[in-house]
């Protein structure tokens, strides 16, 4: 029996949307046919009319049609004053449709941050949040007790935009009744449990503290430019994007667009720092350890990687 998903994109940019449609060997059309998922409805592609939606919508709520999977993209937004009239959909507020559709559906997954944890709109006039985090703190919008029919919390895959990867690696674990381990903020651990900085090919000139100011050299850009490669966790440099790059293989920092707090209110391309210690380490790491660490790895480091001037 086929498997059905219904897309429902909600206060985002639909930039996870863009990200599965890059998908490739299978595209998304042949993913859908090897793994036999009939797809409900999906806003970019779908060519329902109005009145054919809104006819699902009440098959589907009323329970006449089964719901397997519904991936909700971009916040929920509750505002203003929680009325959710700033997203509406078929004259009503987008929310109702996402609490409703949540009651129906076997699995829920939050395509993105936004969906996720609230990006960009969270605290604001918008009240957006997640459907099952608002940032760090757990409940969003269904609660923190909140459990879909399979027994799994909201499934949260979140990234600026996430891996087209992560999404379909994720969709084939559940198609096929395989087990999904989540992590603390209902991640799965396939894709983020590791950090970001794993996989770098900058992670000797991390090491050894051999530090950049300015873009365009290879050295580490944790220390003065901002990168949060060593402190989030993600498959940026597991699953490369277009199969080739990540953001610090080109030489741009990581902006930490899994973590929960993304995006984030101080400057992207600047580390805060403490006496030109960053103020927030990697994980398990004392001050006082890795300023000692730190300074004599510096010492130690070898010439090679001091001499890494591009000429450019």
């Amino acid at each position: 029996m086929s498997v059905n998903l219904y897309w429902l994109q909600c206060g985002g940019c639909n930039g996870d949307t863009w990200s599965l449609f890059n998908a490739e060997s299978p595209d998304i059309a042949e993913f859908f046919d090897l793994l036999d998922i009939e797809l409900l409805w999906h806003p970019a592609i779908s060519d329902k009319s109005l009145e054919e939606q809104e006819k699902l919508n009440e098959c589907l709520l009323s329970g006449d049609q089964r719901l397997d999977i519904l991936c909700v993209e971009g916040s929920v937004i509750r505002g203003p004053g929680g009325t959710g009239i700033y997203d509406e959909a078929y004259g009503k507020p987008k929310k109702d449709l996402v609490a409703a559709l949540a009651k129906r559906a076997k699995y829920i997954i939050a395509a993105g941050t936004c969906a996720s944890f609230g990006g960009v709109g969270a605290y604001g006039e918008t009240e957006a949040t997640g459907l099952q985090f608002l940032k760090w703190e757990k409940g969003g919008f269904l609660g923190k007790d909140f459990k879909s029919e399979s027994g799994y919390p909201v499934i949260n895959l979140p990234g600026c935009p996430c891996h087209c990867d992560v999404i379909t690696g994720t969709l084939s674990l559940l198609v096929s009744e395989m087990p999904l381990e989540l992590g603390e903020y209902n991640t799965p651990l396939e894709w983020y449990g590791m950090m970001v900085h794993q996989g770098c090919t900058r992670d000797e000139y991390h090491e050894y503290r051999v530090e950049e100011k300015r873009f365009g050299e290879k050295g580490c850009m944790f220390f003065h430019l901002g990168c949060h490669g060593p402190l989030v966790k993600g498959p940026c440099n597991k699953i490369l994007w277009n199969r080739r790059s990540s953001k610090t293989r080109v030489g741009v920092p990581c902006f930490g667009c899994t973590r929960p707090d993304f995006p984030q209110h101080y400057p992207f391309f600047e580390t805060r720092n403490i006496e030109g210690i960053p103020i927030e380490l990697p994980d398990g790491v004392g001050r006082a350890y890795y300023l000692a660490y730190k300074g004599m790895a510096a010492a130690a480091a070898p010439a090679r990687l001091k001499k890494r001037k591009t000429g450019i």
